[in-house]
This record gives C-alpha cells, sequence and structure tokens, in this order.
C-alpha cells in the first residue's frame, strides 16, 4: 500500500450538501427552507422545551423537596462484604476498606449494614452502624467501634 492509494472507509465520508446553488440542484431559491416563518430565518431555531410563549411544562409543574447542603453522605457496606474480603480477627477501618476495594471512597464516613451473615471475628471501626450489623458483629465475637 503506498500514500496516494489511502481511503477513507466506505461511507464514512459523505459529500456536503450544498443549498441555495440554484433550481438545478433541487435545493435552490428557499434552500429547503419553505416559506417564510420562524424556521426560514437565519438563526431562527426554537430551544428543546418551547412552547410558542406558553407557560412551559417545567414550570407548570409544582416544586417539590429540597437539597439538605448539610445532609453527611456515608459510604455503606454490607456485613456480607466484609465476610468475603477480610480474614478473621482482622481491623476493618475506611483505609482497610479503600484498600481491599469494598468502597472507592470513604465520604463523610462509613455506614455497616446488616444484610448478609457473618462468622470471622473482625473489628469494625465505623461513623455508624444498623442495629443488625452490630448484633452480627458481635454475635461472631468482634467488636463494633463507633468513631
Amino acid at each position: 500500500m503506498k500514500l496516494h492509494e489511502l481511503q477513507p472507509a466506505y461511507g464514512s465520508v459523505k459529500d456536503v450538501k450544498r443549498i441555495g446553488r440554484g433550481h438545478g440542484s433541487g435545493n435552490g431559491k428557499t434552500a429547503g427552507k419553505g416559506h417564510k416563518g420562524q424556521k426560514a430565518r437565519s438563526g431562527g431555531s426554537i430551544r428543546p422545551g418551547f412552547e410558542g410563549g406558553q407557560m412551559p411544562l417545567q414550570r407548570r409543574m409544582p416544586k417539590r423537596g429540597f437539597n439538605n447542603i448539610f445532609a453527611k453522605e456515608y459510604a455503606a457496606i454490607n456485613v456480607s462484604e466484609l465476610e468475603k474480603r477480610f480474614e478473621s480477627g482482622a481491623v476493618i477501618d475506611a483505609a482497610a476498606l479503600i484498600e481491599s476495594g469494598a468502597i472507592k471512597d470513604a465520604k463523610d464516613g462509613i455506614k455497616i449494614l446488616g444484610n448478609g451473615e457473618l462468622t470471622k471475628s473482625l473489628t469494625v471501626k465505623a461513623a455508624k452502624f444498623t442495629a443488625a450489623a452490630q448484633e452480627k458483629i458481635e454475635k461472631a465475637g468482634g467488636k463494633a467501634e463507633v468513631m
């Protein structure tokens, strides 16, 4: 293959539609825009959601709720995940969970949830525990420490 033999893949390059270049082209005079009106004008496109001056739907709908900027966001993890990723006797904190790949980011703290079974004795240090999670950790002979 030589440089002068290179060609783009079939169908990847299309000819430009040359509008407004006479009747013979099939796209002369009004250039495919019809006669007059907003859509025939230069720069005349209406934004998505515009309803011709009628109050738009997103403004007719009532507003609901609010976003609490002071709310704490916790990285949640189940005890079943701790069972899979850690050996008995391990001390589990944010750094250990990130290192094991159980979570990507500790956010404002870690919350341990009670879904699944736990048979290993683990010392878990977290910001919050559900009642079920705390019970399962202590039943397996471990400790649930609130940080």
